[in-house]
């Protein structure tokens, strides 16, 4: 059994922060903040307070991960947590839809990258080449390709993995910083001269809108999805070096870190671009933030920009399919699905096969996207299963100590019980609110389909989930594992 190949400890911190800031920066920052008009109309110009509100229910979740992370450092993140320390049966359901969510937002994210391609090329005057890309068949090629090169690059070791990402994440963050500091260079007259000069158009700006609380929740709890990247972090708990301290200490780096660079990003793009031009055109087309600025931003400047947004959406794949990969893979260690899903690299120490499932579930979120016409179907399934998630691990926070008295006790960070129960319980209610009205706003749309709403489609998932669970609970003999952390 020595010999038997398996995950092995080689990331880093900077490794393991860096999955986290891959899985939250791309379509968060780049797309969901303009685009969020489509989902959320009645927004109005509050978008930033949306967006600085969202933190707060993300960093009780994150707090409730890095608590857990602590006592129990394995592959699986929630499923792990909520197994051991609340019940097999909700950890599982729960880590099933989240495993799902993330895998049809992979394909969701590869989809929206394209457009960026076509920014890139329409930037340098490729009229051409720019028109290509719009083309839905194109379109869905390409992001299949992206999909299936990172599942590759995954098959072949933590080593191509981290060469790749961690000079990813140096350019997003230095690209990004142009956007940032544009503000010091150009306000709202400029981009509404800019537009008038290239496109003829006179945008009236709207001064006034109406706050809606309905509304502002609504939109708290779509952008909340811009800080789910902590979950890939726990993922990494049975391949991150000193996992008891790193894991904790890369979930809050990463939520502080990111959240920060998040608003000033945001806020930037909205101090040159008037709020209600974009409500307008997110009604309209697929929008970004490089293609906003790219009124003002000098030629050659602005192309910096969209290269930017570009790796970063890209960025977001290689780090969610480790996450849902290793999902799976502690899965199938448990026994809740077939054991052929644990096969390792015997060189790469990689989990080949959940990476290999991992990527055709992430190819329908591909095609899904394209049928569907709007993305953030795939979105809205990824914020019901993570809400959901997040509420089930603060609940651990409150069950672990009777239920599992023993990894209770690993528990290294926040061991003031007092502590942990104001975490938990704040996690619940503000995380609870924002699940409720994300759907109901979902279930009262009026859409041409049933199955184009993602609380049915969730539902659908769950009771997929279930039935897999209860058949395959019912052939485990030694049930006892439940109690225990899975080996090395």
């Amino acid at each position: 059994m020595s010999n038997k190949p398996k995950l092995i400890r080689q990331m880093g911190l900077i490794t393991v922060v860096a999955t986290g800031v891959s899985s939250m920066v791309g379509a968060s920052i780049n797309v969901v903040p303009f685009m969020i008009y489509r989902s959320v109309p009645s927004i109005g110009p509050y978008v930033l307070w949306a967006f600085i509100s969202a933190i707060i229910p993300a960093l009780l979740a994150g707090l409730a991960y890095a608590i857990l992370s602590s006592a129990m450092p394995r592959a699986g993140g929630s499923y792990l947590y909520a197994s051991r320390g609340l019940n097999p049966y909700l950890g599982f359901i729960a880590s099933f839809s989240q495993w799902f969510g993330l895998s049809i937002v992979i394909g969701v994210i590869s989809y929206i990258s394209i457009p960026f391609l076509r920014d890139i090329a329409f930037s340098y005057e490729l009229f051409h080449l720019s028109n290509l890309l719009d083309i839905s068949l194109i379109r869905v090629f390409l992001a299949l390709s992206f999909i299936w090169f990172f599942v590759y690059l995954n098959i072949r070791g933590i080593k191509a993995y981290e060469n790749l990402l961690i000079p990813m994440v140096i350019i997003i963050f230095l690209l990004g910083s142009i956007v940032i500091l544009s503000p010091f260079f150009y306000d709202v007259s400029d981009f509404v001269y800019a537009l008038k000069e290239k496109t003829g158009e006179i945008h009236n700006m709207k001064v006034k809108s109406e706050f809606e609380w309905y509304s502002f929740f609504s939109a708290v709890a779509i952008l909340f999805s811009s800080f789910i990247g902590f979950d890939a972090i726990a993922q990494t708990g049975s391949e991150s070096l000193r996992p008891k301290k790193n894991l904790p200490l890369a979930i809050l780096i990463s939520i502080l870190g990111v959240g920060l660079f998040y608003f000033l990003f945001t806020a930037s793009v909205y101090k040159i671009v008037p709020w209600s031009y974009i409500s307008e055109q997110a009604q309209l087309r697929d929008i970004t933030a490089p293609g906003l600025l790219s009124y003002v931003i000098p030629s050659g400047i602005d192309s910096l920009i969209i290269l930017g947004a570009t790796i970063a959406l890209i960025n977001d794949i290689p780090a969610m399919l480790l996450s849902v990969s290793r999902l799976i893979f502690t899965w199938a260690k448990d026994g809740i699905v077939s054991k052929s899903l644990t096969f390792i690299h015997p060189k790469k120490n990689t989990p080949v096969v959940a990476l290999i499932f991992s990527g055709i579930v992430s190819s329908i979120g591909v095609i899904g996207s394209d049928l569907a016409g709007d993305f953030f179907l795939g979105i809205d399934i990824m914020v019901t299963s993570m809400l959901v998630n997040f509420i089930l691990m603060c609940i651990t926070i409150l069950t672990i100590r009777k239920h599992n008295p023993e990894l209770y006790l690993e528990i290294n960070i926040i061991k003031n019980r007092k502590m942990q129960l104001i975490i938990a319980w704040a996690g619940i209610v503000s995380l609870g609110l924002l699940l409720f009205i994300h759907l109901y706003k979902d279930i009262t749309k009026e859409l041409d389909a049933w199955y184009f709403h993602s609380t049915y489609v969730w539902i659908i998932v769950m009771v997929i989930a279930s039935f897999i669970f209860i058949f395959r609970w019912n052939k485990l003999t030694h049930k006892k594992r439940f109690k225990k952390l899975p080996s090395e």
